[in-house]
């Protein structure tokens, strides 16, 4: 495989144009997560991912990597699936974790890619090949789009207003 500049943008394109299938993935892990610790959680519009996935690409050292990641999701297949559950496994989490961004955001999103996953079926996302069924990787590259972005967009109110955490950088309390 071979990443260009032009490779980049045209992933980009691509990720922009799931939103479709990306976002109803993305809402429906919100409200499953919202559900289990009992809180609400905002919706995200399709425009609004799509704004999210212009940042993601905005920073070049980051677009080159998820760039790479959805090109082999989108391509990698493994004849019987199974023996390639790994690989799979593996690049989807770690391309949640990239759009998520750093600690602990990409933490989040590597956990909440398993949980989007396993409500993700290939036959529902994956574009078709010219034998009619999608690759191994089309289910996991879903749900690792909307893990990540689902991470690092607002609407969770944990995430909302100050860190009761932070330490002034003058080391004065209040």
């Amino acid at each position: 495989m071979r990443v260009t500049p032009q490779t980049v943008r045209d992933e980009r394109d691509w990720v922009r144009d799931r939103a479709d299938v990306v976002v109803p993935v993305l809402n429906d892990t919100r409200d499953r997560l919202g559900r289990l610790f009992e809180t609400s959680v905002d919706t995200v519009s399709r425009e609004a991912y799509r704004r999210e996935v212009d940042a993601v690409f905005a920073d070049g050292e980051v677009a080159v990597n998820v760039a790479a990641c959805v090109a082999l999701l989108r391509d990698l297949d493994v004849t019987g699936d199974y023996p390639g559950f790994v690989v799979d496994e593996v690049l989807g989490r770690e391309l949640a974790a990239t759009v998520a961004g750093g600690r602990p955001l990409s933490l989040l999103a590597q956990a909440t890619f398993h949980v989007a996953d396993l409500h993700v079926h290939r036959d529902a996302t994956a574009e078709a090949d010219e034998r009619g069924a999608g690759t191994a990787g089309a289910d996991d590259l879903d749900a690792a789009l909307a893990a990540g972005f689902q991470t690092r967009l607002p609407g969770w109110d944990w995430r909302e207003g100050e860190s009761p955490f932070a330490v002034d950088p003058d080391g004065s309390e209040e």
